[in-house]
């Protein structure tokens, strides 16, 4: 029987992974709009990264808690 908890880990990891792949595409497509702006959206990618990842941190150590 499969564990819900690795099925809900395999989810999350899809969900940071399209997340982080949208955001991306769309700082490119600002930064090539905009090139004075790749400073600014570059430290905005960053934080926006560090939030993504670290949701998915939050859940990864949930899943070892749930046992």
């Amino acid at each position: 029987m499969m564990n819900l908890a690795i099925l809900a880990l395999g989810i999350a990891v899809l969900g940071v992974s399209i997340g982080e792949g949208i955001m991306v595409a769309n700082v490119a497509k600002a930064a090539s709009r905009q090139p004075e702006m790749f400073g600014k959206l570059q430290s905005l990618l960053i934080l926006g990264v560090a939030f993504i990842e670290g949701t998915f941190f939050v859940l990864l150590a949930s899943t070892f808690f749930v046992h």
